[in-house]
């Protein structure tokens, strides 16, 4: 408690109140100088670190609703160019202040801390500082980099262009044909977007599903040869800028595509635009999106006790038994969150709908043209997103209540040396028959991409050429020595900077978010949940446009930072480490916490000593996720970027948009085998799951 205290009176007394980037004298000056030199408004926040020096836990508390209350309360009224809100007016001219800075991010750190060691010397969550402050810090930050951006863009769904509050022109809006018609039941026209969404998300979330449990099945259930391989080709997908694979399915099955021309020179098969609808879009997800689902299911399959099989095994079930009766539902939670987040992923997506859906319109593609069109209809924008909220919230509810109360416990205290259960022959027919096509499919795709930025024009003239290469990442030697002189070096190492600075936070966040909802028990936890899958569930474009109007001025002023290009990837892509960490802790029975607590261990020690080391194929997931995720992003960060923080996957669509494809498959090329490598580099890094179990290859 000393601690947070002393670093309430560093924020109040040393610390630059105003401003994180390029700081002048007059913003680097601490609160108290700030006080002094007219902004007499700062002076109440000076009583958090006088009530937090104290002994008396009530005090502790009053420190923290003060100096958090106040800081939001002046941080809104008065902004950059006067008061905040209209009505403050009527007191005449009003002050202005910049941006909240250091002094002002330690100072609520601090108070958060001291509100949770408050709370715990009155009992709260046990009275256990770490639990509550975990708690206050994850809310806190959720609340402010996720609910307030979404809440202000969703807030003009309701508002005319001139900011005024338009319930009726709303109406209008909500129940619009272009978004629920269902004129394609009569064979007219096609259906209302959202239907078409819709559709689409349940198809690519079943089979994304489907596919990721069969490479995860052949993964860690087979002799198939060659695993790093197959877990390689698996993943590929997901380290790799969505509309690449898009451009690659066109240039294989467009109507000039070479599989196109081989069927119709040698069968006779007509070209079609057969692949420009809802059946490209999904197989391009599908493509993009299955690798999650096997991250996911994964972990949870060798989170699955062998001892439970081979008990079954020994009542004389058979192998399909065993897995329809024993396997199947233990990795019921790991199923309904990879659904979920491949549902989900599908209705934000709107890099491969852009590339392949033709006719077919989806919410988030009419989200990025009411954005960016030529009609910049916000409110429109607004509507369509808050659809968008509605169907996530259907399909978390649906998933809750799929998974259900029902125990999914593997891992215990008990010892565990079963060797994992053959799967039905069957079944290992119908899995290999699944991956071998798909696993054909994923080397021709990839080969194209690999091979288009080092031919001089793909389709056409493919003799090889390095011009394409060279032209982005070139090295030459001058008068000072040797420097980068490519086109693409900067937004290249921009973007792994921020990438790996945003990797660990990404997965730590999303993990303790894990721990907290599927270990603690407080009120509003449902809403908490829910409240974290928001980002995710709304289109990056979407999140870009929030973040722009939300941290466009003060209080919080980040646009044109590379901090908040850091804070859009954390939030974007927690969620996928939140469901990985449900999805592992679900199989992880309680005794091990209880075991840890009479031991007189506390909470962290037990979340860092005995849960992190079962929770390692989570952590992969997280990490993996964040990172590529962090460098193929593209609705989210395309309004945030600027010349000085530009990153890989805009420049590389700004190339496609002038027809340099070279470049751009060149530079995709590049990226994926960085990618591969640093998940190769994250595994070995972070370790396997340890569970204590014999090794053994059970199938043949």
């Amino acid at each position: 408690m000393r601690i947070w205290a002393g670093l309430l009176w560093a924020a109040v007394l040393l610390l630059p109140w105003y401003g994180f980037e390029h700081l002048t004298w007059s913003a680097a000056m601490p609160l108290v100088a700030q006080v002094l030199a007219g902004r007499w408004w700062l002076a109440p926040l000076v009583a958090a670190p006088l009530l937090a020096s104290t002994k008396r836990p009530g005090l502790w508390i009053g420190a923290a609703v003060i100096g958090l209350g106040w800081l939001a309360v002046e941080g809104l009224a008065i902004i950059h160019h006067g008061w905040g809100f209209s009505a403050l007016a009527a007191f005449g001219p009003g002050p202005s202040q910049p941006a909240l800075g250091w002094g002002a991010l330690v100072y609520a750190t601090a108070c958060l801390a001291v509100a949770a060691y408050g709370l715990a010397a009155r009992g709260w969550l046990r009275g256990d500082v770490f639990v509550a402050g975990s708690l206050l810090l994850v809310v806190g930050a959720i609340v402010l980099f996720v609910a307030v951006p979404v809440g202000t863009i969703l807030l003009s769904a309701i508002r005319d262009n001139d900011g005024r509050v338009a319930l009726g022109e709303f109406a209008d809006k909500i129940t619009d044909p272009s978004i629920w018609g269902l004129a394609c039941l009569g064979g007219e026209r096609a259906c209302g977007v959202a239907w078409n969404s819709l559709e689409l998300a349940i198809i690519v979330g079943v089979l994304s599903t489907l596919l990721g449990l069969a490479f995860a099945l052949i993964a860690q259930r087979t002799r198939f040869p060659l695993p790093g391989l197959l877990r390689l080709l698996s993943l590929l997908p997901v380290i790799t800028p969505p509309f690449v694979i898009g451009l690659a399915l066109i240039l294989m099955f467009g109507r000039a595509g070479f599989i196109t021309n081989f069927l119709y020179a040698h069968f006779d098969i007509p070209r079609s635009r057969w692949l420009y609808g809802m059946e490209g879009v999904a197989i391009a997800q599908v493509l993009a999106f299955a690798p999650i689902a096997f991250l996911v299911l994964l972990g949870v399959l060798q989170g699955v006790a062998p001892s439970l099989e081979e008990a079954a095994s020994t009542l004389r079930a058979g192998r399909w038994r065993i897995f329809r009766t024993v396997t199947w539902p233990l990795i019921r939670p790991g199923l309904a969150n990879a659904f979920l987040i491949g549902f989900i992923e599908s209705l934000a997506d709107f890099g491969n709908p852009l590339m392949l859906a033709g006719n077919f319109n989806v919410l988030a593609t009419d989200i990025f043209f009411a954005v960016v069109g030529a009609a910049h209809d916000q409110g429109r924008a607004a509507v369509l997103a808050l659809v968008l909220l509605v169907f996530t919230l259907g399909a978390f509810l649906a998933q809750q209540r799929w998974v259900g109360g029902r125990n999914y416990t593997s891992v215990s205290g008990k010892g565990d040396s079963g060797i994992p259960a053959k799967l039905p022959p069957v079944l290992h027919g119908v899995c290999l028959a699944v991956v071998l096509p798909w696993l054909v499919l994923t080397v021709v795709v990839y080969g194209i991409i690999m091979a288009g930025g080092f031919v001089d024009s793909i389709g056409r003239d493919n003799s090889f050429t390095w011009k394409y290469f060279l032209t982005a990442f070139s090295i030459e030697r001058g008068v000072g020595g040797w420097f980068l002189s490519g086109s693409a070096w900067s937004s290249f190492l921009t973007t792994m900077e921020l990438s790996v600075v945003a990797m660990p936070l990404t997965a730590a966040i999303g993990l303790l978010t894990a721990w907290l909802i599927g270990r603690q028990r407080f009120r509003g936890r449902a809403a908490f949940e829910f409240l974290t899958m928001m980002s995710f569930a709304v289109p990056g474009t979407v999140i870009g446009v929030s973040y722009i109007l939300a941290f466009n001025v003060p209080p919080v002023e980040l646009t044109g930072t590379a901090t908040i290009l850091v804070i859009a990837f954390v939030f974007r892509n927690m969620p996928v480490g939140i469901r990985a960490g449900l999805a592992s802790l679900a199989q992880v029975d309680r005794s091990l916490d209880e075991a840890s607590a009479t031991l007189r261990a506390r909470s962290f020690r037990t979340l860092r000593l005995v849960l992190a080391p079962i929770l390692r194929p989570a952590v992969v997931a997280a990490m993996v996720y964040s990172f590529v995720r962090a460098i193929t992003s593209v609705s989210a960060v395309i309004f945030l970027t600027t010349a000085e923080y530009n990153l890989s996957t805009v420049y590389i669509v700004g190339r496609a948009e002038i027809g340099e494809h070279g470049i751009a498959l060149v530079y995709s090329a590049v990226l994926i085998v960085v990618m591969a490598l640093a998940l190769v580099a994250i595994r070995a890094l972070v370790g396997e799951q340890k569970i204590g179990r014999r090794s053994a290859m059970v199938n043949s």
